[in-house]
């Protein structure tokens, strides 16, 4: 079969805004939900921040996504890293959540985002206490006007992936690896299920949970696991516990250059991670583009139309989820079979369950 490059992404095209132009005062004031006067803002005067759940800036995968929207924003607009500018906080427990969305006010940011579903009390509980200040909650609802949304439509770009997948299997055996058994990884799961399901339903897929997202030894040892009982695809959607589910496929993949074994990465392009050599593990990864969701809400709060009390969710019809190039490892009819069914998805004609069935 002819190989060429993936081009399934679906680039996520939000609207950022054109910035007004530099014709406020230092001395601007914040309307009742925090965002500054439109018409008034300059971007010198405004700062974003973000606090990460436990897997770290460098988790290449959620958290990282996060940052590199807080730092693509702050590029966009000249600003430094820092106060004034842009800056993050990395959480090591639940313990820091609180402390940290504090930290950030004190410092005086515009807009603080949290990061992950664990951030959905902690921010609504600060939210309360500090009315005068604008939060972003990513994979969770808090309602209050001070608070933006954000929610993804994961189980429609891991439907693609279980497509993928199924079609490239060759033992017929396929793995999932997740994180904390929590909504948003239940939505990876049953999306990539019903995908698999779709191409042959006779395929059973391994799933198991982890209970970490920034455990990379319990993720090699769990992958270890499903290719030793004969899985040859794993997807992971456990954060940096999924790093270990590549260590585990490069160090089968350098011991047996001929070892069928592949991973399906999660949130960012993962590619880089799966190198072995002048080979590679990747078979491609489903995007969730929380850089581009963070960016774009934070153009909109600096031009004082900051989303308070609203929730905004990103599917395949908004280009909030997609497959990553797969560089060739997917061939032309296998991608052929995944947009029609990425077409389909888009237009409403299959609707993709949230939850196991």
């Amino acid at each position: 079969m002819t190989k060429r490059k993936f081009g399934l992404g679906l680039s996520l095209v939000l609207a950022a805004g054109t910035i007004l132009g530099a014709c406020g005062t230092n001395d601007e004031e914040k309307t009742s939900t925090g965002s500054k006067d439109a018409g008034t803002s300059e971007a010198k005067d405004f700062s974003i921040a973000m606090v990460t759940d436990v897997g770290g800036i460098d988790d290449k995968s959620f958290n990282q996504s996060g940052w590199e929207g807080i730092q693509a924003f702050g590029k966009e607009h000249g600003l430094e890293k820092g106060d004034g500018g842009y800056d993050y906080l990395q959480s090591t427990g639940d313990a820091d959540y609180v402390t940290n969305l504090n930290n950030l006010v004190r410092r005086d940011f515009d807009v603080i985002y949290g990061v992950g579903f664990l951030m959905e009390k902690p921010i609504g509980e600060i939210a309360d206490q500090r009315k005068d200040s604008n939060f972003v909650i990513i994979d969770g609802i808090v309602e209050k006007e001070n608070v933006a949304s954000v929610m993804f439509k994961e189980q429609e770009g891991s439907f693609l992936a279980g497509v993928a997948a199924a079609l490239m299997s060759e033992s017929k055996k396929i793995g999932f690896v997740g994180g904390m058994e929590i909504p948003v990884i239940e939505r990876f799961e049953a999306g990539f299920v019903e995908g698999v399901k779709a191409v042959d339903p006779s395929i059973v897929v391994d799933r198991q949970y982890t209970g970490k997202f920034d455990d990379a030894a319990l993720g090699k040892t769990t992958a270890n696991r499903m290719y030793s009982s004969g899985v040859d695809i794993i997807f992971h959607a456990a954060g940096g516990t999924g790093n270990g589910v590549f260590a585990e496929a490069k160090e089968r993949k350098t011991k047996d250059a001929n070892a069928n074994v592949w991973v399906i990465g999660v949130d960012s392009d993962q590619y880089e991670e799966g190198a072995v050599g002048d080979t590679n593990v990747t078979l491609t990864s489903m995007l969730k583009r929380v850089d581009t969701a963070v960016q774009s809400i934070a153009n909109e709060a600096l031009e004082g139309n900051f989303p308070g009390g609203k929730t905004t969710t990103y599917g395949l019809a908004e280009g909030g989820v997609a497959l990553a190039d797969s560089r060739g490892a997917i061939p032309e009819d296998v991608l052929a079979k995944i947009k029609e069914f990425s077409d389909k998805i888009a237009a409403g004609e299959i609707v993709v369950p949230e939850t196991v069935e």
